[in-house]
């Protein structure tokens, strides 16, 4: 498979908090981990892999996302960068690739230059800065669903314990079977918005210098 492209959105957990400590330290943590990795190869159809279902990821898909000829694209793709960087140095090595310049201190994390994010593109476009937002805008036929926040509340933060969830700190897929399928549908659908996204703003292309910056 020649891949051009690869359109990404991640579902994860860790049990730090982002908004409080950033991408990095949320990456970092020994418990953080994908739990869905969401894909469209060359704006095909979208495929969800459930990786807390024992789905693998091909090994295609892999060797793409180190290659710095393939364009990765992700609304906030800063993201999914750092996320799938950790992920691969600790679970696929052997398809990782870092980058050193001297003028960036951030190193052993997947190059940049292949990464493009649709949240700067709505941007320059003086869109929305969510992917709600951008989709309402643009009046996409198929919008972000709105079940999303309560289920990434779920399934993707630590819990409290309590007497009626048994004392666990953590939401699994088997706790709440329907609401996990609910969670792949909204996933999966996120990429579709962004590849609907991409399709309505073809023809208003960022300039490289902004990709750049």
């Amino acid at each position: 498979m020649n891949i051009r492209e690869l359109s990404i959105d991640l579902e994860t957990y860790s049990d730090v908090d982002i908004s409080k400590c950033g991408v990095y330290k949320y990456a970092e943590s020994d418990h953080f981990e994908i739990l869905l990795f969401d894909v469209s190869v060359d704006n095909l159809l979208v495929t969800v892999y459930d990786l807390t279902a024992g789905d693998v990821i091909p090994l295609e898909i892999l060797d793409a996302l180190s290659d710095d000829t393939v364009t990765k694209w992700a609304f906030n793709a800063s993201f999914e960068r750092i996320c799938l960087s950790n992920w691969l140095r600790k679970h696929h090595p052997e398809y990782f690739k870092s980058y050193n310049h001297k003028e960036d201190p951030v190193h052993n994390y997947m190059n940049p230059v292949s990464w493009r994010c649709t949240m700067i593109w709505s941007a320059y476009m003086g869109l929305p800065l969510s992917l709600e937002g951008a989709g309402m805008v643009l009046r996409l036929q198929n919008q972000k669903m709105k079940e999303g926040k309560d289920l990434i509340r779920y399934f993707c933060s630590p819990c409290k314990a309590t007497k009626a969830n048994g004392g666990r700190t953590r939401n699994l897929p088997g706790h709440a079977p329907d609401k996990w399928e609910l969670f792949k549908a909204y996933s999966g659908r996120d990429v579709e918005v962004e590849l609907a996204i991409k399709q309505k703003l073809s023809k208003f292309p960022v300039p490289d210098f902004v990709w750049d910056e």
